[in-house]
């Protein structure tokens, strides 16, 4: 108790002098808020379960890799969700990544505790989109998730070999050849009989998802599963 509240003092000292401000609306933030205020939060639109199950259907079912999917909110462009995710991804605020994974971990853990899960892993970046962005976002989120689940993570347990380009444009089709094959697992003791939670931040066609969670299958494990924190159309 006066650890968190030693906490909470120092955090509003912090902010009086150096002031967060929320990703979405560009207001002050209040000492508790992390990234986000209350009020943008609560316009961030909740991922319904009839349409996880129909994109379980068109994106994965067919394919026999992922054995289950969930996501937790939806993505909208220009809206409050996406704001955070490029602060993120674009901005290097890590702590975004963080408050993302917990939410992801608070939003679905009766769900994804009947997997059965024993280590995440979030998906890679090729080394050379790495060493461009400095890091893989994925990862901070996998982070999060996994203190809010304790579950153990791995970055390093699959890596992606060949560079790929940018898939916002492309078709499905276009989308499963630019990936194939892009996916090996480095050390496949560490993976093999165990029951795989594959990350990312957005997945919209489960093109990448799927070749990620196809290499670990290749590798020795169980079952892959996967969530993001958001699902696209």
């Amino acid at each position: 108790m006066e650890k968190s509240l030693n906490l909470l003092i120092f955090t509003s000292l912090f902010d009086f002098f150096l002031p967060r401000f929320c990703f979405a609306c560009n207001n002050k933030l209040e000492s508790n808020a992390v990234v986000i205020c209350p009020d943008c939060f609560s316009k961030i639109q909740l991922a319904e379960k009839g349409r996880l199950v129909e994109e379980y259907k068109r994106k994965f079912s067919g394919k026999g890799i992922i054995s289950d999917f969930t996501s937790a909110f939806v993505f909208e462009k220009d809206k409050e969700l996406q704001h955070v995710i490029h602060a993120l991804k674009y901005q290097k605020c890590f702590s975004a990544g963080l408050f993302l994974g917990k939410k992801l971990g608070e939003t679905l853990r009766d769900i994804i505790s009947t997997w059965g899960i024993s280590l995440i892993v979030p998906v890679p970046l090729h080394h050379l989109k790495k060493a461009e962005r400095g890091y893989n976002q994925s990862t901070y989120i996998a982070k999060g998730l996994s203190k809010e689940l304790k579950i153990p993570y791995s970055e390093r347990a699959v890596k992606r070999t060949r560079f790929t380009e940018s898939q916002t444009t492309m078709t499905l089709k276009e989308r499963q050849a630019n990936i194939d094959g892009a996916f090996t697992v480095r050390d496949k003791n560490k993976v093999k009989g165990e029951n795989i939670l594959l990350i990312d931040d957005v997945i919209t066609t489960g093109s990448t998802i799927s070749e990620c969670g196809k290499a670990l299958l290749d590798a020795g494990a169980n079952k892959v599963y996967a969530a993001s924190v958001a699902i696209a159309d």
